[in-house]
């Protein structure tokens, strides 16, 4: 279940000194699947999603207690490095350089998988102009040469920065027009109060229809539509959706990994298996991303219209 995936685009993280302590991560004798106290440090964006699956696993394994911190995806490798930490849910998998530091920190490899696909979603306000999007219409307003405002959840450590940064600009910097919010949720109410701004966030953010607050945002934005590069017609866009994403037709699409730290079976092998497992993987489907455990494909498909 590790070192799925090499071919995603990384980023560097700079490695500090281990924290002081022991650094093998073991379990106690208290610790198992169905109980314990674990910590674990989770990607921003996948917030409102896994929110969901700490609630049912909670709910179903009373005995247990996941305590999460939300940050951004630079911040959750480094809690990584912390003892405290035994789990992160993020963007991406580990690089050759940090597979190699943390099984020669811990003598034991850590485990890696893929738990879901998610996609970064492009919002506009509901008076703006600006609702379909190339490669190069999106190259051209991330660089600056366009006015328009682009509104980020964070700054250069999110993985939605890095993400866009290297698969749209190619690793070059962003133009003066693109700004920090707080967060997501800054992102969705930054972009609602300005009709000259766009936006990116996690799909996790505003694609589940069952979710009365994201219902209430899409009242006042919209999802623009984005350029099909695997599509065999040319000329065809789509927006974010299970679908579109399952089928390789929503371009800004990225996977959501755990990458855990446990010598033995414990409490983050259990959540692990949970959101591995089905009630986890339907958390997943219900909040429209396309679990990556129930036998959905990726694959180059075409569409004959814009919806």
């Amino acid at each position: 279940m590790k070192k799925m995936w090499r071919n995603w685009t990384v980023v560097t993280v700079v490695f500090l000194t281990m924290a002081c302590g022991n650094t093998n991560t073991k379990v106690t004798s208290e610790d198992s699947p169905t109980a314990g106290i674990i910590h674990i440090s989770v990607d921003e964006s996948f917030k409102p999603v896994m929110e969901q699956q700490i609630k049912v696993h909670h709910s179903s394994f009373p005995n247990t207690k996941i305590e999460v911190s939300y940050k951004s995806e630079a911040d959750c490798f480094r809690d990584l490095q912390q003892d405290s930490t035994r789990m992160i849910i993020v963007a991406r998998g580990l690089n050759q350089q940090e597979d190699t530091f943390f099984e020669n920190q811990l003598s034991y490899p850590v485990q890696y998988g893929e738990l879901a696909y998610d996609a970064v979603a492009i919002i506009y306000n509901r008076a703006g102009k600006d609702s379909v999007f190339t490669f190069e219409k999106l190259r051209k307003i991330l660089s600056g040469q366009t006015a328009t405002t682009v509104v980020m959840d964070g700054n250069s450590a999110t993985s939605t920065v890095r993400y866009l940064r290297d698969t749209i600009l190619h690793g070059t910097p962003f133009g003066p027009n693109v700004v920090a919010a707080k967060n997501s949720e800054d992102v969705l109410a930054k972009v609602a109060e300005r009709a000259d701004a766009i936006g990116f966030v996690g799909l996790s953010w505003i694609g589940d229809s069952y979710n009365a607050t994201q219902v209430e945002y899409l009242k006042k934005v919209n999802l623009g539509l984005v350029e099909c590069t695997k599509c065999e017609e040319k000329g065809l866009y789509a927006r974010p959706s299970q679908a579109t994403i399952s089928r390789g037709q929503y371009a800004l699409s990225r996977p959501v990994y755990y990458i855990l730290k446990e010598n033995a079976t414990g409490l983050g092998t259990g959540f692990m298996n949970f959101m591995s497992l089905e009630r986890g993987q339907l958390i997943f489907r219900r909040a429209s991303l396309v679990p990556a455990k129930m036998g959905f494909s990726r694959r180059t498909g075409t569409i004959k219209n814009a919806d």
